[in-house]
């Protein structure tokens, strides 16, 4: 719809102006209803570009507990990429949301460890991934625990994922590697409190 035309015409040169009744639109008035139906329209534009991005491209959520401190907090608010694995493979590092294999009506949100083909070993709390102990400066010592976990290897299309608070994190220890048809996103971008506000690391 065009924008609408605000500028009053001049009566015709030599004509007398015609006198106003009170109907009709009056010169120098803009077109309310015509700059109310143009605002009503961005509106459900813009409307409907956020449902695209939220359904398909990105989804608000808030984490809860405190299985992924301290680089996630409990109700902490992230936007998770839902495209994104369609487009790259996941990786080792990469925080991912998932459907709990255990109850798929609920989520969980843990860090990529291993991928398929791995050989995941812990011992007294040190991971190994294929021999080599897996350096992690993402789990601050307070967070680390003493639990082992026998040699395994990834299934194909599967991941073994932990919880950085490894005393606190119901993970790939309790519940196997994950399936990929699980997971479902990943953590990108975290958008309060303010003081988390930036890329999801």
């Amino acid at each position: 719809m065009p924008e609408p035309n605000l500028q009053s015409t001049s009566p015709m040169r030599g004509s007398a102006p015609a006198p106003s009744n009170g109907s009709g639109p009056q010169p120098g008035r803009p077109r309310v209803r015509g700059g109310f139906a143009v605002w009503i329209r961005d509106l459900l534009i813009s409307l409907a570009i956020s449902a695209f991005i939220i359904v398909f491209l990105y989804q608000p959520v808030k984490v809860e507990g405190t299985s992924m401190m301290p680089s996630l907090e409990d109700q902490e608010r992230i936007f998770v990429n839902k495209f994104v694995y369609r487009l790259e493979p996941i990786e080792r590092g990469d925080i991912v949301v998932f459907r709990y294999p255990r109850d798929p009506s609920k989520s969980y949100i843990k860090r990529v460890i291993g991928v398929a083909g791995d050989h995941i070993r812990i011992d007294s709390g040190q991971v190994y991934v294929n021999g080599q102990p897996l350096d992690e400066d993402y789990v601050p010592p307070a967070y680390a625990d003493t639990r082992s976990y026998p040699d395994t290897v990834v299934p194909l299309d599967s991941y073994f994922v932990l919880g950085d608070h490894r005393s606190m994190s119901n993970d790939s220890r309790d519940f196997g590697p994950v399936n990929q048809s699980y997971i479902y996103g990943k953590a990108v971008f975290g958008y309060w409190p303010m003081d988390k506000l930036g890329r999801v690391r």
